[in-house]
C-alpha cells in the first residue's frame, strides 16, 4: 500500500462561486466623484447591477452611493479595497456581510389595458400594495416599493396584462436600527471641524479624523456634537 504523499506546493485554487453584494460608499459631494467610482468599475471590468446616489449630509456635503455588484469573494474584496483607496471616499461598508441589511427599491410601472385586464391589474396592485399615482381611461401608473424580488414578481405578473413601461430607482440599503455598521470615526463640530472640512484636502482630512470619547459631567455622560465621516 502506497503511503500518502505530501507536497510543499499550495493546492490549486478551487473555483469560487459568484456572489451579489450591496456596498455603501460614503463620499464627498463634489464634481467628478461618481465618474471616478464608475471608472474604477468599468476600467477593471467589474459589473454594476444597480447604483443609487444622493447627498445625505447637507452640512458636511457628503453623499452615499449604494452599489450592487456581482463577483467572487476575491473580486468583491478587491472592489472594496480599491474603492477605499479613492481620495473622495471616506468609508466603504459591505452591507451584505454586515448582515440583516434592509434593502428597498422603488419602481413606477405603467400598464395599458381595458376590460378584464384593467380589473386584474388593479387587483394584483392591491395585493402587492402598489399605489396608483396616475390613471386615465386606458392606462395606470403604479408605484411599488419593496425588495427587488417583489418588484420583479410584480412586473412579471403585469407583463401579460399590458405592461408598457418600467422605471426603477435601484436599491437603497440601511442597517437595522439596533445595529451600527459605520465606524465611530467622527469629527467634533467646532472650529477644528471647520478647519478640517474647509481647508484640508480629502486625504489630509481623513488623517485628521479621530475617535470621540464621552465626556463626564455633573448631569451624566455627555457626547460632543458629532459629524460622522
Amino acid at each position: 500500500m502506497n503511503a500518502p504523499t505530501t507536497s510543499h506546493y499550495p493546492a490549486a485554487p478551487t473555483a469560487q462561486k459568484a456572489e451579489t453584494h450591496t456596498l455603501s460608499v460614503l463620499v464627498d459631494n463634489e464634481p467628478g466623484v461618481l465618474a471616478r467610482v464608475i471608472g474604477l468599475f468599468s476600467g477593471r471590468g467589474y459589473n454594476i447591477e444597480s447604483l443609487t446616489v444622493s447627498e445625505t449630509e447637507h452640512r458636511q456635503h457628503l453623499s452615499l452611493i449604494t452599489i450592487v455588484t456581482t463577483g467572487t469573494p476575491m473580486v468583491i474584496e478587491q472592489i472594496k479595497n480599491q474603492l477605499d483607496r479613492l481620495v473622495p471616499v471616506h468609508h466603504v461598508v459591505d452591507m451584505t456581510l454586515a448582515g440583516n441589511a434592509i434593502e428597498r427599491e422603488l419602481a413606477m410601472v405603467k400598464v395599458k389595458g381595458k376590460g378584464d385586464s384593467r380589473v386584474e391589474a388593479l387587483r394584483l396592485a392591491d395585493a402587492f400594495r402598489a399605489r396608483v399615482i396616475d390613471a386615465t381611461t386606458e392606462s395606470f401608473v403604479f408605484e411599488i416599493t419593496g425588495a427587488s424580488e417583489k418588484i420583479e414578481q410584480f412586473i412579471a405578473l403585469m407583463l401579460p396584462l399590458g405592461l408598457v413601461e418600467v422605471a426603477r430607482t435601484g436599491i437603497a440599503a440601511a442597517s437595522p436600527s439596533a445595529q451600527m455598521v459605520w465606524p465611530s470615526t467622527c469629527l467634533v463640530t467646532s472650529s477644528r471641524r471647520s478647519m478640517v472640512s474647509g481647508v484640508a484636502s480629502p486625504s489630509r482630512r481623513r488623517s485628521m479624523v479621530r475617535h470621540i470619547q464621552p465626556v463626564p459631567s455633573r448631569h451624566g455622560v455627555h457626547w460632543p456634537q458629532l459629524s460622522c465621516l
